[in-house]
C-alpha cells in the first residue's frame, strides 16, 4: 500500500497538513496530522506492508506491538476512507 499521488503533508502555522493537489485526486478535504501520523505517512510514502509498518514504529517508539498495530490500522482505515491510499 502506498500514498496516492496528489497529497502533499505540509507544515503550516506549525500543523501538519495534508493537502491535495491536482484535479485527479479523491479527497478535497485536509488532514491534521500529530507527530506519530507524520511518521505514518512518511512510511507509507513508498509501497510498504502493515507488517513493514509495525516494525518501523516498534524501532521508533516505545509501545507494545498490540497498541502500534491498532494505530497503523486507524491510520490506514482513514486514508481508505478519504481515497488517499492506493487500491
Amino acid at each position: 500500500m502506498k500514498i496516492r499521488d496528489g497529497y502533499l503533508l505540509r507544515n503550516v502555522a506549525g500543523k501538519n497538513i495534508v493537502v491535495s493537489i491536482g484535479s485527479d485526486v479523491k479527497f478535497n478535504g485536509m488532514l491534521t496530522l500529530n507527530d506519530t501520523g507524520v511518521f505514518f505517512w512518511n512510511l507509507l510514502q513508498k509501497e510498504t506492508t502493515k507488517e513493514e509498518m509495525l516494525k518501523a514504529v516498534l524501532k521508533e517508539y516505545d509501545v507494545s506491538s498490540d497498541i502500534a498495530l491498532q494505530d497503523i490500522e486507524n491510520f490506514i482505515l482513514k486514508l481508505q476512507e478519504t481515497k488517499i491510499l492506493e487500491d
